[in-house]
């Protein structure tokens, strides 16, 4: 029987999620394979991929397509791996260089740009390299491991500015040339904006490849992924040059791992808003199997059915990688 192609994002944040898949006892059931998260998406589109972690604008811009439920990338208030690095008070910003490799932190920092500080600056992408960012542009957007170091290296160097922002020398945060920085955390603003988490990736998957064991299967080894989060980070330590005591504390407080009722309504929202700023065409429902366990209800759905509810390479671990992105 052919194994389920499963592509999934090649970064720690990712790890909880896949760790029943790596290292437990679903090993060796789906054919894994590692990327960036734009190139799951393109797996999926192609149908190189039958199941992918997608950043979650990528849902509303590809078809046929259902969302595992109660399982995502998200943060509640704070992630510390999504920072806007800006020169100057971010109000004032005429250019944002963009990490190439992000989709939904690309769409968020528009959106805040737009709604949240009223500024319509220049976008660039490039290569994920702060300093060479802030050499052509006034803000850089930094995700990932190389934003968490850059967060964890600046924690008792930086204080809090008029917007709520970090701010801190450069060189504090190994920017020398950029004299002080200000360091907007994406989720923060997000939250600051909303009241609501933000929704950064989901599993996404073929309409007809979704049964209730695949999805008792990706819901296990999230499940188990979190009761092994001690591992996860003592293993992630010599990759990223980070205490695990620090990777367990981002992967315990600052990510969540569910797509509970609040992620839901956040995610609505990100699409809402991302339709008005001209970002999406449309926006869609979405569209959730019913769950195995307490059923994760889809946005406008008053409850859950049987089926389908709408809603109105080379394998290597993610631990193994250098950058967790959303």
């Amino acid at each position: 029987m052919t194994k389920l192609r499963i592509s999934i994002v090649q970064y720690l944040n990712t790890a909880p999620l896949v760790w029943g898949f790596t290292d437990g006892p679903l090993c060796g059931k789906y054919d894994l394979s590692f990327t960036v998260p734009s190139l799951c998406a393109e797996a999926l589109r192609t149908g190189a991929a039958d199941i992918a972690i997608i950043p979650a604008i990528e849902y509303q811009r590809m078809g046929n397509l259902v969302i595992l439920p109660d399982l995502a990338i998200a943060s509640k208030k704070q992630v510390r791996s999504l920072l806007l690095i800006s020169k100057a008070p971010i109000e004032d910003a005429r250019s944002v260089a963009l990490d190439s490799g992000s989709r939904s932190t690309q769409a968020l920092t528009k959106i805040l740009c737009d709604r949240h500080w009223r500024i319509a600056p220049k976008f660039l992408e490039t290569a994920p390299d702060a300093a060479a960012m802030l050499e052509r542009a006034d803000v850089a957007l930094l995700i990932g491991d190389p934003a968490l170091r850059l967060a964890m290296r600046i924690d008792s160097a930086a204080r809090r500015g008029a917007a709520g922002e970090l701010v801190c020398a450069g060189s504090s945060a190994g920017i020398p040339h950029a004299g002080t920085v200000h360091v907007y955390d994406v989720v923060e603003e997000w939250h600051r904006m909303t009241g609501l988490p933000a929704v950064l990736a989901i599993w996404a998957a073929r309409r007809d490849v979704v049964t209730p064991e695949v999805i008792d299967d990706f819901q296990t080894s999230r499940d188990l992924g979190l009761r092994h989060v001690r591992e996860i980070s003592e293993q992630a330590v010599r990759e990223l040059q980070l205490p695990a005591a620090h990777l367990a504390r981002y992967l315990s407080e600052n990510i969540d791992f569910s797509l509970d009722e609040e992620n839901l309504r956040g995610l609505k929202l990100f699409y809402e808003l991302a339709q008005q700023i001209g970002l999406l065409s449309g926006v869609k429902p979405l569209e959730l199997p019913a769950a195995i366990g307490p059923p994760a209800r889809g946005i406008g759905s008053t409850s859950s059915t049987s089926g389908i509810a709408a809603s109105d390479s080379t394998t290597r671990s993610p631990t193994q990688s250098s950058v967790s992105r959303a």
